[in-house]
C-alpha cells in the first residue's frame, strides 16, 4: 500500500510540475491540474477499496497524512481556476480589492474552524480514531453537512478539512504573490524608461561645470543636500564625460572678465529664440 501510494503521488507531482512549466496561463494550468488530480484520486479511490489497512493506526495515517495531500491539490488549483475566472476586468485597485476579500475568505475559515486548526497544528493524535476513521461521524463534533453525503468508504469526517487547510495554505501564498505582482507593476507605471538615445556633451567642459556650479548653488539637487562632487560625478555618468579638476575650472571661471558666460549667452539665446516666435 505504502508504495503504491508513494508512486502515485511522485507521478502527479511529476505531472504537474510539467504543465506548471507549459502553461503561463493561470487559467489552462489550473484546468489541466485539475484533470491529472481528478484521475489520480480515482485510481487512488479505487486502490483503497480493493485493499483493507493492515491496523487502525495504518487508516488514520492514510486519511490524516495521505489523501489529503492529493485532495488539497485538486481543492488548490480549483479555488485558482474559480478566482481567476471571476477576477474583475478593471483596474489596479479593483484587482487588487477582489484579491484581499479572497485572503479574507481565508481568515474567515480559520475562524470559523480554529479548534481544529490548533489540534492539527500542534500535531495532536487524541481524537484521531473520531476524525481520521471511517464511518465514525461524531455529530458532537460539528461536522459539515456535505461530509453525511461523501463516500463514506472513502472519507472520514476530518480529512477533507485538513486538505482544505492545506490548500488555504498554497492559496494564501498564491494570493499574496499575486499582491506583489500588482504592486510591482503599480510601481513600474512610474519609472521613467531609460532613453534608447544616449546623449553626449559636446559642448566644451568649463561650460558644463560652470551649469553644475550653479545649479549647485541654487539647490537644484536633493534638496540642496548634494555637494559638487556628486553632482559633477552625476554629470559625467550621464554625458560620458571626464570633467576633470572641477574646483580648479571653477576658480579659471572667476577669474574671467565674463564669468558666466556660458550662462549668460545661454539666457540671450533663450530670449532671442521666444521673441522670434512671438513676432
Amino acid at each position: 500500500m505504502v508504495k503504491f501510494i508513494a508512486h502515485l503521488e511522485n507521478e502527479l507531482e511529476s505531472k504537474l510540475l510539467f504543465l506548471n512549466l507549459e502553461h503561463d496561463n493561470p487559467l489552462k494550468r489550473a484546468e489541466a491540474s485539475i484533470q491529472e488530480i481528478t484521475n489520480a484520486l480515482k485510481k487512488l479511490k479505487s486502490f483503497i477499496l480493493r485493499s483493507r489497512f493492515a491496523s487502525e493506526s495504518e487508516e488514520i495515517d492514510f486519511f490524516k497524512n495521505r489523501k489529503p495531500l492529493v485532495l488539497a491539490k485538486l481543492i488548490y488549483h480549483n479555488d485558482i481556476f474559480r478566482i481567476e475566472t471571476r477576477k474583475p476586468s478593471g483596474g489596479e485597485k479593483m484587482i487588487r480589492k477582489y484579491y484581499q476579500t479572497e485572503l479574507l475568505k481565508l481568515k474567515e475559515f480559520f475562524e470559523e474552524n480554529v479548534d481544529f486548526y490548533g489540534y492539527y497544528r500542534t500535531y495532536s493524535t487524541y481524537l484521531d480514531h473520531k476524525y481520521f476513521i471511517r464511518k465514525k461521524l461524531d455529530i458532537r463534533l460539528t461536522l459539515d453537512s456535505f461530509v453525511f453525503e461523501s463516500d463514506s468508504r472513502f472519507s472520514t469526517s476530518h480529512d477533507y478539512k485538513v486538505a482544505k487547510i492545506i490548500a488555504n495554505d498554497l492559496l494564501e501564498v498564491y494570493l499574496n504573490d499575486e499582491l506583489i505582482k500588482l504592486n510591482r507593476q503599480s510601481e513600474e507605471q512610474y519609472c521613467i524608461p531609460t532613453p534608447k538615445t544616449k546623449l553626449m556633451w559636446t559642448d566644451n567642459k568649463t561650460a558644463l561645470i560652470e551649469m553644475i556650479y550653479a545649479l549647485h548653488y541654487k539647490g537644484s539637487f536633493n534638496h540642496s543636500n548634494a555637494d559638487i562632487k556628486e553632482i559633477s560625478a552625476y554629470f559625467e555618468a550621464v554625458f560620458s564625460i571626464e570633467l576633470g579638476d572641477v574646483y580648479r575650472t571653477y576658480l579659471e571661471i572667476k577669474n574671467r572678465s565674463v564669468r558666466t558666460k556660458f550662462l549668460t549667452g545661454l539666457e540671450e539665446l533663450l530670449n532671442s529664440r521666444m521673441e522670434a516666435q512671438d513676432e
